[in-house]
């Protein structure tokens, strides 16, 4: 195995599982002269406490103190479904080899172990393995390239397709701005496809990060650094190297965070928590919101400087009814992702009264009534403005009693997930007076 046959990140780390510590140490030893990490278990329990950690490949004795090392395959493979096992044992028999091949062994090498074949075999498996993600990344790349990624012939999106077109010919950083549901991260994929597809794409939502972890997320922690610190972690930036992390919601991110970003961006270098050595990246920064980004930095929300720098190509993305002659093409394309909506047509008149509705919650509730009008309107000619709630509707003791009933019963129905048996249940009518009732509302009955 040479050291430049050996990948550096997580994903190619070797588990060794052997209750010979003197084993493990050699073994441990000899991969790290040839560029890769090993973290080492001397039992069965130990091992399983780090299987969820996610290993490219896993060298496990068969008989341990505390049990059988074939048992621990299944827990690798829920960790990282590619990963390569090799088995060791000092007492091969056909038995034990046909259990170890229904397990999808890579590999199984006899007791007393030749460390240069072990060595050899754990070289093939790293390779194998490297050979099946670019594999992934080219299929994804043709997958993206067959479909397209913005629909519409309007003169606002043939605008953004424009300004996705430059933005992927360059590497400044790009922000990208909109309402919730306009599609922030299918143009930050976008950018990324048309212009680096088979560098890493890596997408993280600010907001959703703990906030006592943000920063070991981003640039990383080394062993040690803080409580729970068991290993050392790549970040983010790290994972991105050569390729784009989209950091939405970035004004979520602290204040301290922020200024730890800034300098990254200007620089080029991260440090690791607890690290004592800065590294070098060269990741591409797209960043979104859907905030009003000058009222956030005007309020101190969000640093002005790191405003400025992530500001130097700003896309704006309209929202939904802006561009509501882009409605054909997006509800064709919407249906045609969705499970069971090949084929499917609306009826008659459906795309004047989804074009009145004001679709605060832009693409994403199209989507989302689209899917609902599937699943309770069945594969006839759809109607979904039937499950729209008015623009503006008044308080319920203002609405008419048949008003109020439509919406109780589609509510319930929609709770129900289009049961309608059970719905008819938790209404006490009949499933005979249910139908009735959803056939007035434009609902289709195909679906019991």
């Amino acid at each position: 195995m040479s050291p430049r046959a050996s990948p550096t990140s997580r994903a190619g780390r070797v588990l060794v599982v052997d209750d010979d510590a003197l084993f493990c140490d050699a073994l441990r030893d000899a991969l790290a002269c040839e560029g890769a990490e090993a973290v080492t278990a001397l039992s069965v329990g130990a091992a399983r406490e780090l299987a969820a950690e996610g290993f490219a490949v896993a060298v496990v004795d068969n008989q341990l103190a505390d049990g059988d090392g074939l048992s621990l395959v299944p827990e690798l493979v829920r960790a990282h479904p590619r990963v390569k096992v090799i088995l060791c044992t000092a007492h091969p028999g056909l038995d034990n080899a046909v259990a170890a091949l229904r397990l999808g062994l890579f590999d199984y090498v006899a007791k007393p172990v030749d460390l240069p074949v072990l060595l050899a075999a754990v070289g093939r498996a790293l390779r194998l393995l490297a050979l099946e993600q670019l594999e992934l990344v080219e299929e994804h790349r043709k997958a993206t390239d067959r479909r397209p990624c913005l629909v519409g012939r309007s003169v606002v999106t043939a605008s953004l397709r424009a300004l996705i077109a430059r933005a992927a010919g360059v590497r400044a950083p790009v922000l990208i701005t909109g309402e919730t549901g306009t599609g922030k991260t299918l143009v930050a994929r976008s950018i990324h496809a048309e212009g680096a597809p088979s560098r890493p794409f890596v997408h993280v939502n600010c907001a959703a990060l703990p906030a006592g972890l943000v920063e070991s997320e981003l640039f990383g922690s080394e062993r040690g650094s803080f409580t729970g610190a068991s290993q050392t972690r790549e970040g983010l930036f790290e994972l991105a190297d050569g390729g784009t992390l989209f950091l939405d919601e970035v004004g979520e991110l602290a204040a301290p965070i922020q200024a730890k970003l800034l300098t990254a961006l200007e620089e080029g270098w991260i440090r690791r928590v607890g690290g004592a050595r800065s590294r070098r990246v060269e990741a591409r920064i797209i960043a979104a919101t859907n905030a009003d980004v000058e009222g956030a930095v005007a309020r101190g929300a969000l640093r002005a400087d790191l405003y400025y720098r992530l500001n130097v190509l700003r896309l704006e993305l309209s929202p939904l009814r802006q561009c509501l002659e882009d409605l054909p093409e997006l509800c064709a394309h919407l249906l045609a992702q969705l499970a069971g909506g090949r084929g499917a047509t609306l009826a008659e008149g459906e795309l004047a009264a989804l074009a009145r509705y004001p679709w605060p919650g832009n693409t994403r509730e199209l989507r989302n009534v689209l899917e609902r009008a599937l699943v309770l309107q069945g594969p006839g000619p759809l109607r979904p403005s039937a499950l729209l709630a008015a623009p503006s509707p008044p308080p319920t003791n203002e609405l008419s009693l048949p008003d109020v009933e439509r919406r109780h019963i589609l509510a319930t129905l929609d709770r129900l997930a289009g049961n309608r048996a059970r719905a008819a249940r938790a209404l006490r009518v009949s499933v005979a007076t249910l139908r009735r009732k959803l056939r007035e509302y434009g609902v289709d009955d195909a679906l019991s």
